[in-house]
């Protein structure tokens, strides 16, 4: 079950222009988080802005009771949050969504990131390696200068594709190409994918018509995180069956030939 605490901010660091991790003491969330689970956090201690945060997870640390998210500064709430300091306190309400990835019993693993969406990627990567599945990971970015993660993914996978659209760095193109491409040599028993909506819709169609298993962990705007608000429903089809559930409730990971996108 979710907890509202109140944790101590023990480790900050600007990973790229805009891009903030920030590390957190919290046993309460710690000892239950799951990979795919998210936060609301509370950015000000006045009533502007009024609405949490929706941000990932990023790496959860059971050991030191810490947990750890990435965001990027997009907007006054973001801002907000990117000028705590080391020692403050953050009001976090969490773990948060039911909708969690599924790591047990893959022998081998597909994993595919695109931008901001890389970030919540990282603990299942770690989660699967220790099942000792066979990794490999495609992280998509616009261009060099936004390329994070990159030591980290690399210490979690048997393998790791990053590409750029623009070729500045490594392979030039997208990363759902060069899994399909690997897909043509090897089938995996499961892909997990999270990023923007034209990439998972692309990455839903094909492993739908390929059959092969496929969680994506959506991102939608999420005012309460507790299925208050309702204003993060998305359509399901289950047995036939269309009804809507609610990212922050249900999700935010979603089979792939359940939910319409």
């Amino acid at each position: 079950m979710p907890v509202q605490a109140i944790a101590k901010i023990v480790g900050k660091e600007k990973l790229t222009e805009g891009i903030y991790k920030f590390s957190m003491k919290c046993k309460e969330i710690a000892e239950t988080a799951k990979p795919g689970n998210f936060l609301e956090i509370k950015v000000s201690d006045s009533y502007e802005p009024f609405l949490r945060r929706p941000i990932s997870i990023y790496n959860i640390d059971k050991e030191n009771d810490v947990i750890e998210f990435i965001f990027q500064v997009k907007g006054k709430g973001t801002k907000m949050l990117m000028e705590r300091k080391i020692g403050e306190d953050l009001d976090i309400l969490g773990p948060l969504g039911y909708g969690t990835f599924d790591t047990k019993g893959h022998k081998k693993a597909y994993i595919l990131g695109g931008g901001i969406g890389v970030f919540p990627l990282y603990e299942l990567a770690k989660e699967l390696t220790e099942e000792k599945t066979d990794v490999t990971v495609y992280m998509g970015f616009k261009t060099k200068d936004l390329v994070t993660l990159e030591t980290e993914f690399e210490d979690v996978s048997n393998k790791l594709v990053i590409t750029t659209d623009d070729g500045s760095y490594k392979e030039k193109g997208f990363a759902i190409d060069f899994m399909k491409e690997d897909c043509k040599k090897e089938k995996p028993d499961i892909i997990y994918a999270c990023g923007p909506l034209p990439m998972l819709k692309l990455v839903q169609e094909f492993a739908n018509a390929e059959n092969i298993r496929c969680q994506m962990s959506l991102e939608e705007r999420m005012g309460c995180g507790i299925q208050a608000c309702v204003g993060c429903a998305v359509k399901v089809v289950k047995n036939g069956n269309e009804n809507y559930e609610y990212v922050c409730k249900q999700g935010p990971v979603f089979d792939s030939k359940d939910v319409v996108i």
